[in-house]
């Protein structure tokens, strides 16, 4: 790639450097042509003057005045010299024409002068009209006298100079320009083959604000995402097994037991090993559901749901629970039944899960509300309570499969940490949001949003 961009840079560098010096030429050549052209014009309309002060001085055309004065007559020009009545008196040319012809021609240039101008000139001295001179010079400049030919060759080597000199600097100018653009994607290479291999702590530098700074802080970015999945990843394998470790590990025990005759297999032991096949079930029920709506296979019957029925379902269902630990259950639902488009059975799981972590995490005599909101195009559901609460720190990943944010939580509180999870997406099916308020030692209020009317195409 390297190759390739400093080509294309060079050749685009090199191409408008040649049209600007033929450009250059083509405009020198035209002025310069003018220049001289109007030059010789003006030097010719003298000539009348100068001949008569010639035939004046000496009273006849003296041939070494003549002679004299051709040396100064534009070059290609032709004078022929004729008395009042018509007889050629001289035909007058610059030296130097000759001299120019037999050197251009020896170096194979064409000196051939294509198009000419004519000029007649009438002489007069005391004695009235002495002569007429008649003026053949080229229409262009084509031919040049020494001192015109000299500063051409300067122009035209200065011109050549700075052309080299603007195509070293415009080669260099490639290299650097092709070696800084080319240099970061290596290194970002570099980095995607040893991502690649499993470094995920892979960084580039971020040497620029342009489009490949913003390829590298993608690629960082990118980075950190993969590692935070990579230790999401391991965190779910340690969290699964813990899960699974923990119920498998007392059935086995009191499988034991039984065999040793040290518990007998009574009405309460079996109800305690229910318990725990019931928490393999709801296990496995739970990852089963956060699974198949992760990966976009979990398509909600959309129907109208009537929500402060399925608010009250739960709330009727959880209350012996509530009632045990002398909880006080506030509900301000809508006076109004509130009818939207969603999965009843979905909703029901999803407000469950929220009222019954409510009732988990608030201890004795504790309080929890629940406030139904309705708004213009969609309702607000609040659960409050005042539990343990929930840190700051952990208020962002509390909806992460297994996250449990108090440690102590364990498993005699019933939970499988995957909860909050499903819950979350249950609301993306239903583009609904949730939010989440908490203060340690005074407790949590979630704050559920669900539209009024959802659209099945973006599920």
């Amino acid at each position: 790639m390297r190759r390739k961009l400093f080509l294309s840079t060079f050749a685009v560098i090199l191409v408008t450097l040649i049209l600007s010096m033929i450009s250059v030429n083509l405009v020198f050549k035209s002025q310069f042509t003018n220049y001289v052209t109007k030059t010789a014009e003006s030097s010719l309309s003298q000539l009348p003057e100068q001949l008569s002060s010639i035939y004046s001085n000496s009273g006849h055309w003296d041939a070494a005045s003549l002679n004299a004065m051709s040396h100064y007559l534009p070059m290609g020009t032709q004078v022929t010299l004729k008395d009042p009545q018509g007889q050629v008196i001289t035909t007058l040319t610059n030296p130097m024409d000759e001299m120019m012809q037999k050197s251009m021609m020896g170096m194979g240039m064409n000196y051939s002068i294509s198009e000419w101008k004519t000029q007649t000139l009438t002489i007069t001295g005391a004695q009235g009209v002495i002569a007429t001179a008649e003026i053949r010079y080229p229409s262009n400049a084509r031919v040049l006298n020494p001192e015109d030919l000299s500063f051409v060759t300067a122009v035209y080597r200065s011109l050549l100079g700075a052309g080299v000199l603007a195509l070293v600097i415009g080669f260099l100018l490639s290299l650097w320009t092709s070696n800084q653009l080319v240099k970061p994607l290596q290194n970002l290479t570099k980095a995607v083959k040893r991502v690649g291999l499993g470094h995920l702590d892979e960084k580039v530098m971020i040497s620029s604000q342009d489009e490949v700074g913003e390829l590298a802080k993608a690629f960082n970015s990118m980075a950190d995402d993969l590692k935070s999945q990579e230790t999401l990843r391991k965190q779910f394998t340690a969290d699964i097994v813990h899960e699974l470790r923990t119920p498998l590990t007392s059935l086995r025990s009191y499988i034991e037991a039984f065999q040793d005759g040290i518990l007998p297999p009574n009405q309460e032991n079996l109800s305690a090993l229910s318990e725990e096949i019931d928490r393999l079930v709801s296990l496995s029920s739970d990852l089963k559901d956060l699974n198949i709506a992760e990966i976009g296979k979990l398509q909600p019957q959309l129907q109208p749901v009537n929500l402060t029925s399925v608010l009250e379902k739960v709330i009727h269902n959880l209350s012996p629970l509530i009632q045990e630990k002398d909880i006080e259950l506030t509900a301000l639902l809508s006076p109004e039944n509130v009818s939207i488009m969603a999965d009843e059975r979905l909703l029901t799981r999803l407000f469950y899960n929220l009222i019954h972590n409510a009732y988990k995490y608030t201890g004795q005599e504790g309080k929890i509300k629940i406030e139904l909101t309705v708004q213009p195009n969609s309702v607000d559901i609040n659960i409050s309570d005042t539990g343990i609460g929930i840190p700051e720190a952990d208020l962002p990943f509390i909806f992460e499969r297994f996250y449990r944010a108090e440690k102590s939580r364990a498993r005699e509180t019933g939970g499988t940490g995957i909860g909050l999870a499903l819950v979350k997406q249950i609301l993306l099916l239903h583009q609904g949001t949730i939010d989440v308020e908490s203060v340690v030692g005074k407790g949590t209020t979630f704050l559920v949003n669900l539209p009024l009317e959802t659209e099945t195409e973006s599920l």
